[in-house]
C-alpha cells in the first residue's frame, strides 16, 4: 500500500495543510501546544470509515496490476454501490473512501484525459461511473465520501515526465470539482517501478519529493474541497501509522516534528510536536487489499480487537472492503461487519457511570466543573497548575461490573496528559487497574476480566498541562472470544494459542466444524505432509465458543536442503534465521524438496527486521520485488515455472503466495531474486515455502 514519501517543505506544509483555522475550543483552559484545524477536528470525530479497493485486479488476481490490463477485462456483472454502501452502514462505518485510480492507471470514472477508464470498458457499454454511482450511494445512505488518486501511473506512457504530472493534476481537479463534497482525498505513497508505461515496458524512477508539484496538488484540494482532509506518509493533513494490520502504537500522539517519516513515527507520533498531525490506522476485512477468491475476512471478534487497537488509542480505523467480481461485497464479510457493529452497539449501549457523583482535585471554573466529564460534549478541567497528582473521582449510584473504561482529552486545547492510571475502589482501598501513557481523542481501557465497584478514580500521574477530561464512561462488553492462532513450525508441528488464558482450545483435522467435542489441544501435533486445521476457544467460566480459525499448511521444509545460495550463511534460511544475499548482487537460492511434488507455485514471507537486530545491517536490506521461479527434476536441467514481482511486499510482512500458470513435477526449486524493494543494495527474506495443493 504505501512506501515512505521524502520531507516537503515546513513553510509549504504550514500554508497549504494545516492553515489559520483551528477548531473551536469552549473557553477555559489556554491550548496547549498544537492543536487540530477544524477539518481534522471533524475528522477525527468519524472515528470508523471505509476503504473500497475495486479495480482491475479484482478481475486479475493481482493486488498491484502492471498497467497492460486491457479495459475489456473489467466488467463487474451486477455492480451495486447501494449494496456496498448498506454494508459499510451495517459495520458502522461513517463514510468510504475509493480507489478511483490504484497503480495501474485504470480509472473509475470517465475521464477525458485517458481512453484508460471505465468508459471503454464492456460495464454499461461504457456509459458507467463507479466514481458516481458510489458518491450517490454515499449521499443516499448518510455516509461521507472520499477518493484515492494514485499518484503513481504503470499505464500511462509520460509517467516520469513533466507531462504526466499535468495529467495528474487535470485528473485531481476532475474528481474534486464533479462528485460534490469529498472528507478525505488519499495520496499513496507508492512511487516509481516496473511498468507498462504505454508499451515501453521499462523502470522508471521518479523523485517523490519534487515531481508530482505538491503545491499544486494541495492547492486543487484546498480550492475545490477546503473542508477534506489529505493523507500521505507525512506533510499532510493526516499520517499513515506505519503499519497494514490495524494497530497503532501505545501511545499513539497526534503530533509530530520535523524530521522525516519513518514507519515507527507514523506508529508512535512525537510527544510535544509542533505539528498536529495524527494518524490513520488503515487496515483490510481480508488478508489483501482487493478480492481474491481464496480469502476469508476477519470475524467480528478480531475486528473488535482491531478497533480497540485504532480507535481505542485515539486514532481513526479506515477498515478497506473488496467487492468481488459481481462488484458487491461478500456475503461472509457483511457477516462479519454486522457481527462487529453488533458486538460494539452492545458494548456502548449503556454508560455504567451514569448518575455519578464526580468530584475532582480542583476545578478550572464555571463550565469546567467535574459532572462536565459525564455530559455529552463536556470537559472537566482542573486548576492551570494542577498537572501531575491531579485527580478526577466517579462514586457509583451502586456497585457495576464492568471490562471497559473511556476517557478523552479535549483535543482542541491540545494533548495535556502523559501518563495516568485507572483505579477502583476495594474494600475501602485504592487498587490500580492499569496505567497508560496518553489519553488524546478518546481512550479504551479493555480489562482482561470484568471487575465490580463503586468508585473509579482517573489519576494524573505526568502532565505537560493540566488535564482537560471528559466523555468518560464504564461499560461491560458482551461475551466475546476471539478465535486461537494457529501456526506450524518448520519440523512441521502445529500449536494452537488464544489471546485469553481462561480456554480451552478444540480442532480438527478433516474439514468439519470443531465443537468442544472435537479433539482437545494439548501440545504440538505433526502435520508435515500438509491438510487443514480448523479450531475454536472455549471459556468455561463465560460459557463462550469463539469463531473457528482454519489455516491450510502444505508440505512443510523437513528433510529439505540448500543446495547453493548467494549468502554469506547459506543454511541460515533451512535454520530459520532467514536469507540475507551478497550486497549489490542479485540474489539466487536453489532448494532439494527431498522428493518430487507437483509443485503448482511457490511462498515467501517478507520480515528480516525480526530476524537481524543490528539496525544498520537492517536499513541496507529489503525484501525482494520480483522473482524468477525454475523447476528441476534433476538438480541439473531447470525447467521455466514463473517470474513476476512481489506487490506491495515493502510494506506487508504477509506471506506472498506466488501461483504458477501451471504446475511443474519437480524436486528442485530455483528462485532469482533480481533486486531489492526501495532500491536497497540487499534483498533480504525470513522463509520460502511451496503450494502443491
Amino acid at each position: 500500500m504505501i512506501m515512505d514519501r521524502r520531507t516537503l517543505s515546513l513553510s509549504v506544509f504550514a500554508g497549504l495543510v494545516g492553515g489559520p483555522a483551528l477548531a473551536r475550543a469552549p473557553k477555559g483552559p489556554t491550548p496547549f501546544g498544537a492543536t487540530p484545524s477544524v477539518r481534522q477536528y471533524d475528522w477525527q470525530r468519524l472515528e470508523t470509515y471505509g476503504f473500497m479497493h475495486y479495480t482491475m485486479n479484482a478481475f486479475t488476481d493481482r493486488e498491484w496490476g502492471y498497467g497492460d490490463e486491457p479495459v475489456s477485462l473489467f466488467n463487474p456483472t451486477d455492480f451495486s454501490a447501494d449494496q456496498i454502501v448498506l454494508a459499510a452502514k451495517g459495520g458502522g462505518l461513517k463514510g468510504i473512501i475509493l480507489t478511483a485510480k490504484h497503480h495501474d492507471g485504470f480509472c473509475l470514472w470517465p475521464s477525458r484525459y485517458t481512453e484508460h477508464s471505465v468508459k471503454f470498458s464492456p460495464y454499461k457499454n461504457g456509459k458507467g461511473d463507479i466514481v458516481g454511482e458510489m458518491a450517490e450511494a454515499c449521499r443516499k445512505h448518510g455516509l461521507k465520501f472520499g477518493v484515492y488518486l494514485s499518484p503513481w501511473d504503470r499505464n500511462h506512457a509520460e509517467y516520469g515526465r513533466p507531462a504526466y504530472v499535468e495529467y495528474y493534476h487535470n485528473q485531481l481537479e476532475e474528481l474534486t470539482t464533479q462528485y460534490g463534497p469529498l472528507f478525505e482525498v488519499w495520496f499513496d505513497g507508492a512511487n516509481g517501478g516496473d511498468g507498462y508505461y504505454g508499451g515501453a515496458r521499462e523502470r522508471r524512477k521518479i523523485d517523490a519529493l519534487t515531481y508530482y508539484g505538491w503545491d499544486t496538488v494541495r492547492a486543487i484540494v484546498r480550492k475545490n474541497q477546503p473542508h477534506a482532509v489529505m493523507f500521505a506518509d507525512e506533510h499532510m493533513d493526516v499520517r499513515w501509522v506505519g503499519n497494514e494490520h490495524g494497530q497503532a502504537g501505545d501511545p499513539c500522539w497526534p503530533t509530530v516534528d520535523e524530521t522525516p517519516y519513518t514507519m515507527a513515527k507514523g506508529n508512535a507520533g512525537v510527544r510535544g510536536g509542533n505539528i498536529w498531525n495524527p494518524a490513520e490506522t488503515n487496515t483490510s476485512i481480508r488478508p489483501g487489499w482487493f478480492w481474491h477468491a481464496d480469502e476469508s475476512p476477519r470475524t467480528p471478534a478480531n475486528l473488535t480487537r482491531v478497533y480497540f487497537e485504532s480507535v481505542g488509542r485515539g486514532t481513526t480505523l479506515l477498515l478497506n472492503l473488496a467487492p468481488d467480481r459481481r462488484g458487491r461485497v461478500p456475503d461472509a464479510d457483511v457477516a462479519s461487519l454486522s457481527g462487529w457493529k453488533a458486538i460494539l452497539d452492545k458494548t456502548f449501549a449503556r454508560n455504567l457511570a451514569t448518575g455519578a457523583r464526580v468530584t475532582a482535585s480542583s476545578t478550572y471554573g464555571e463550565g469546567f466543573d467535574p459532572a462536565q466529564a459525564l455530559k455529552a460534549n463536556g470537559f472537566w478541567a482542573a486548576r492551570t497548575s494542577d498537572k501531575a497528582g491531579a485527580w478526577i473521582r466517579f462514586d457509583l449510584p451502586k456497585a457495576q461490573t464492568f471490562d471497559v473504561i473511556r476517557t478523552a482529552e479535549d483535543i482542541r486545547k491540545g494533548v495535556r496528559v502523559d501518563d495516568f492510571a485507572i483505579d477502583i475502589l476495594e474494600n475501602g482501598r485504592w487498587r490500580t487497574l492499569q496505567t497508560h501513557t496518553y489519553i488524546g481523542y478518546k481512550r479504551l481501557t479493555r480489562l482482561s476480566a470484568p471487575v465490580t465497584t463503586r468508585a473509579v478514580r482517573i489519576r494524573i500521574l505526568k502532565a505537560a498541562a493540566s488535564p482537560v477530561l471528559g466523555d468518560f464512561g464504564l461499560f461491560l462488553m458482551p461475551p466475546v472470544l476471539e478465535e486461537p492462532v494457529i501456526k506450524r513450525d518448520r519440523a512441521g508441528l502445529v500449536s494452537l494459542s488464544a489471546a485469553e488464558s481462561d480456554v480451552r482450545l478444540f480442532y480438527t483435522l478433516d474439514g468439519s466444524a470443531p465443537t468442544t467435542a472435537s479433539t482437545p489441544f494439548s501440545a504440538p501435533f505433526p502435520l508435515p505432509e500438509g491438510g487443514q486445521v480448523r479450531a475454536v476457544a472455549f471459556s468455561p467460566a463465560r460459557k463462550v465458543l469463539s469463531a473457528a480459525s482454519v489455516a491450510l499448511f502444505d508440505v512443510a521444509p523437513v528433510g529439505w536442503r540448500t543446495v547453493s545460495a548467494s549468502s554469506e550463511t547459506p543454511n541460515a534460511l533451512l535454520d530459520g534465521k532467514g536469507f540475507v544475499g551478497r550486497k549489490g548482487q542479485p540474489a539466487e537460492l536453489i532448494l532439494d524438496l527431498g522428493k518430487v511434488y507437483d509443485l503448482k507455485g511457490f511462498t515467501l514471507t517478507p520480515g528480516v527486521q525480526d530476524i537481524y537486530l543490528d539496525v544498520n545491517t537492517v536499513a541496507q536490506m529489503g525484501a525482494p520485488a520480483g522473482y524468477i521461479a525454475s523447476v528441476s527434476l534433476d538438480g541439473q536441467t531447470f525447467a521455466p515455472a514463473g517470474e513476476g514481482e512481489f506487490s506491495n511486499i515493502a510494506n506487508s510482512r504477509s506471506e506472498q503466495r506466488i501461483r504458477f500458470d501451471a504446475p511443474h513435477k519437480g524436486r528442485y526449486l530455483k528462485l532469482v531474486l533480481p533486486r531489492a524493494v526501495q532500491d536497497k543494495p540487499t534483498v533480504a527474506f525470513s522463509g520460502v515455502g511451496v503450494i502443491t495443493r
